[in-house]
């Protein structure tokens, strides 16, 4: 496994590309509301990204038919938006998207209330946050990557929550996905060791239920196997010499 160390040029450029996508993601969160389809969401989404002169990173992605990935309630990741799917007062949707800017991604994902939810969405939502920064306070130069794993694992645990095994996050540059895969969930293993100049795309997927997931007939929708509400948080983060810097904040 090789796992790229940027360059300063690499890095200014990554910088960018996450300042706007927080940008994008900012503004696709005011877009949420009751009433209102996952393909119009994910519209807005790729006029938002091309008026910053960047590229949807997922965007026929290994065939992926839209700029955004939108997830719906118990959907994991990877929901494919459509005119027929209607945001409803009391759902949770998260939206996952990446850009591609001189060459370079990046990639986050948010999760966001629509309307009034439930205090058990609310809760979700927020551990599953909270969990990412948990993870953050091990990213630093000299640990190892399984520290954060562990750190974002025990963090959700806590609850009661199940954390999705069946995806993981990974290393992001010139392309998506790139080495290491970074697990949310509890490793024996530590890792590779982390370096200043790695640059990593950390994303929780977290379960009100049990971590067991499965894929819908579309190949891409991924779903609780429980029905159980599924919450997604996700950053590019730069290790550096000192503490991590979210290049998607």
């Amino acid at each position: 496994m090789s796992v790229s160390i940027k360059s300063n040029r690499e890095i200014a450029l990554m910088r960018e590309a996450g300042k706007i996508l927080s940008d994008v993601l900012l503004q696709l969160g005011e877009s949420v509301k009751a009433g209102v389809s996952t393909w119009e969401i994910d519209q807005i989404g790729e006029k938002l990204i091309r008026s910053y002169g960047c590229e949807p990173s997922f965007l026929n992605y290994e065939g992926f038919p839209a700029s955004v990935c939108i997830s719906v309630n118990d959907e994991v990741v990877h929901g494919i938006p459509t005119k027929e799917k209607i945001l409803h007062d009391g759902d949770i949707v998260s939206f996952d998207a990446g850009v591609i800017y001189s060459g370079y991604h990046a990639d986050a994902a948010r999760t966001y209330p629509v309307g009034n939810i439930s205090e058990e969405a609310a809760a979700l939502i927020e551990v599953t946050k909270q969990s990412f920064f948990e993870g953050m306070k091990y990213a630093k130069e000299g640990n190892y990557l399984h520290d954060i794993s562990n750190a974002i694992a025990e963090y959700a645990e806590n609850f009661g929550y199940g954390v999705v095994r069946d995806l993981v996050g990974h290393g992001i540059g010139k392309h998506l996905h790139e080495d290491p895969q970074i697990p949310n969930f509890k490793q024996v293993k530590r890792g590779v060791r982390l370096k200043a100049g790695m640059t990593l795309a950390i994303e929780p997927m977290i379960n009100a239920g049990r971590y067991d997931v499965v894929w819908m007939d579309d190949d891409w929708t991924v779903v609780t196997d429980d029905g159980s509400l599924s919450a997604h948080y996700e950053n590019t983060v730069l290790i550096t010499d000192g503490e991590p810097e979210i290049l998607t904040l």
